[in-house]
């Protein structure tokens, strides 16, 4: 492991996003986002993370952050995610095994490349957001401004994440 690489392992970000996502139902509401609305759950989760430090986002600081990562997203992260999902049913002629194999290779780099995204992410964590009070407000108000812009997000999914976020507590206060 490098040490950039151990780094955003050791991110707060990466560790809220693996405690988080790992809830019931949550992950499955963000793919829901994700395929149905083309959410990014890096940016999801990230805004979540925020709320969770008690921080409020505007439209406009959604829109940078998205714009932040943007082409790192549509250049790695989405063909890595397609290739892995394309890989899944096999591949005619190549041997299941060996297909298999490809396919986890593959599943660790677009994992890899999610935590480069993460970790681009972060580096806005203390510029961005202002104090609020509540956890869950915060969560409410940054998903929906982050949710707007995509085209017909589903509601149950929004909602879902929304109620695992409410039930989620955090590993420590929030500073």
């Amino acid at each position: 492991m490098t040490e950039a690489t151990k780094h955003r392992a050791e991110s707060p970000f990466w560790r809220f996003s693996l405690r988080f996502y790992a809830r019931p139902h949550v992950a499955e509401a963000c793919l829901a986002l994700q395929d149905n609305s083309g959410a990014d759950v890096n940016i999801l989760l990230f805004v979540l993370y925020l709320a969770d430090h008690l921080k409020q986002l505007s439209a406009e600081e959604i829109a940078r952050l998205d714009s932040a990562v943007a082409q790192w997203r549509e250049t790695v992260v989405r063909p890595l995610r397609l290739l892995r999902r394309g890989l899944k049913p096999g591949i005619e002629f190549i041997p299941g095994p060996v297909s298999e194999t490809f396919r986890a290779q593959i599943k660790r780099l677009e994992l890899e490349s999610e935590q480069i995204e993460q970790h681009r992410l972060e580096e806005f964590a203390s510029s961005i957001g202002r104090p609020v009070a509540s956890r869950v407000e915060a969560a409410e108000r940054n998903v929906g401004l982050y949710c707007a812009k995509l085209p017909n997000p589903p509601r149950e999914a929004i909602q879902s994440i929304l109620r695992g976020f409410a039930e989620f507590v955090p590993i420590s206060p929030p500073s």
